[in-house]
């Protein structure tokens, strides 16, 4: 389960890399969240816009910086890294190890390499 701390537990990065997709939404909520794939790498979830850094979503992301996810039954506060996070080695692979032939619009592009977002869980209150 998702915890109120502001780092991801080992039971979180389970949770995450065990899920399918998760449900986006930045900013404060004023919108409906986007279904998106996510992939785990050395305890750091991550997503990426297929269609690049003029996505609608990562636009918000990026404005807001902060947002909102829920998998597996779960609502979570997060921050959003938008902006060129450092890509961590592996992380084309393991999208293509989560989601096989359909990952590839999210590896080789160069414009979703461009829209990479890190997800981290929020501080408490914020």
């Amino acid at each position: 389960m998702l915890d109120d701390r502001s780092a991801w537990t080992s039971e979180d990065l389970a949770l995450l890399a065990g899920a399918y997709s998760l449900v986006l939404t930045a900013g404060d909520g004023g919108g409906p969240g986007v279904e998106i794939g996510m992939a785990v790498v050395g305890g750091e979830v991550y997503v990426r816009a297929y269609r690049g850094p003029r996505s609608r979503w990562y636009r918000a992301a990026e404005q807001h910086g902060h947002g909102r996810i829920e998998v597996g039954g779960i609502d979570r506060e997060v921050l959003l890294t938008t902006g060129g996070p450092a890509t961590p080695a592996g992380l084309d692979a393991a999208f293509r190890d989560k989601y096989g032939e359909a990952a590839e619009a999210l590896v080789a592009s160069p414009e979703a390499r461009a829209a990479t977002v890190r997800i981290d869980p929020a501080p408490v209150g914020l």
